[in-house]
């Protein structure tokens, strides 16, 4: 199978499993950025064992992919707070299972002023730091993960996230014309990892054909041309 139609079947194969496991679900949601969205992506839901494992190895397989055809490096990987950890954590478990072991840190939104202290826990942060999070909205998240990084000497490197929502990210509460991908890869000059992206969530959707999943399709597209960033 080629390279981009490997791509696509894991990306098609993770947005089945994701639906499947209620962690993504069609409806109506508000977002950070006071949009309703008729779609909504709770990676907290991936809450057993079997979910989480198998969502570890969506993950590794998209990280490999792109080391192998995108060049992406890292030397260690960090879990941002608070669904950074669980998801940081699986991802090098199933990275070293597959030959390619890492460090691996997270941090406390709270500095515990005892014990070791501070707010970094796990491996020293240092080299090519690799960030591990669910979707990437505002990018908020990763901004503040990169301050952290950056403050212990370290490169904050890659990023990798599950689902890209492909939308205008905002600033200042006001929506501007690239998405926080964009803004991480371009403007910050990170290399950034997914699974799978919107235009792979509506293409599930078209396969499902007509019923609730053409509803459903019709009401994705539509907030996608009106809040889609070009690519």
């Amino acid at each position: 199978m080629a390279g981009e139609e490997k791509k696509e079947a894991l990306a098609q194969e993770f947005v089945a499993f994701a639906v499947e496991c209620g962690v993504l679900r069609f409806g109506e949601f508000k977002t950070k950025a006071g949009r309703l969205s008729p779609y909504f992506f709770n990676a907290g839901l991936f809450d057993d064992g079997a979910k989480l494992g198998r969502l570890a190895e969506f993950y590794a397989a998209a990280l490999l992919d792109a080391m192998r055809e995108g060049g992406l490096e890292f030397d260690m990987i960090f879990g941002p707070a608070y669904k950074g950890i669980p998801l940081g954590a699986a991802v090098a478990v199933e990275l070293a299972r597959r030959g390619h072991n890492r460090p691996f840190a997270y941090n406390r939104k709270e500095a515990k002023d005892h014990g070791e202290g501070g707010s970094l826990v796990g491996a020293p942060l240092k080299g090519r730091v690799l960030i591990v999070d669910d979707v990437m909205s505002a990018g908020t998240a990763v901004r503040e993960s990169i301050a952290l990084i950056e403050a212990a000497g370290a490169q904050a490197h890659a990023v990798v996230i599950a689902l890209d929502r492909q939308e205008m990210a905002t600033e200042n509460g006001a929506d501007v014309p690239y998405s926080a991908v964009q803004y991480v890869r371009d403007r910050l000059g990170m290399q950034v990892a997914t699974i799978a992206r919107l235009e792979d969530l509506l293409r599930y959707l078209e396969c499902q054909g007509a019923g609730a999943s053409g509803a459903d399709h019709a009401r994705v597209l539509a907030y996608r041309q009106r809040y889609g960033v070009a690519q």
